[in-house]
């Protein structure tokens, strides 16, 4: 396994356990679909929360959040369409409860 793909894991890995120390319910992780990949599906209270991870060694090639680039960030609603979708959802915004 390359050295980026480790330390993507352990930043994953971190964050997702951060998020459950926290309270938040991990719903999904590595979710993929033909249009690309969720790193983190998770549930706060009523709210769905789609997070992606951005894990620097340094800050050589600029911050973490220098790579969520509008292109992505439009990949990432498309994404979170899609996984809405796969659970049977047509939104985030339903008035009943998820549930896994």
């Amino acid at each position: 396994m390359a050295v980026k793909d480790v330390v993507g894991r352990y930043g994953e890995d971190l964050a997702a356990r951060s998020l459950s120390a926290a309270g938040w319910e991990v719903l999904d992780r590595n979710w993929r679909c033909p249009v690309g990949e969720l790193d983190i599906v998770a549930r706060e209270g009523g709210e769905v929360v789609f997070v992606e991870v951005k894990t620097r060694r340094s800050d050589a090639f600029g911050g973490a959040l220098a790579a969520v680039t509008p292109h992505k960030m439009r990949r990432l609603r498309v994404l979170a369409g899609q996984w809405l979708a796969a659970q049977g959802r047509a939104s985030g915004r339903s008035g009943s409860t998820w549930s896994r």
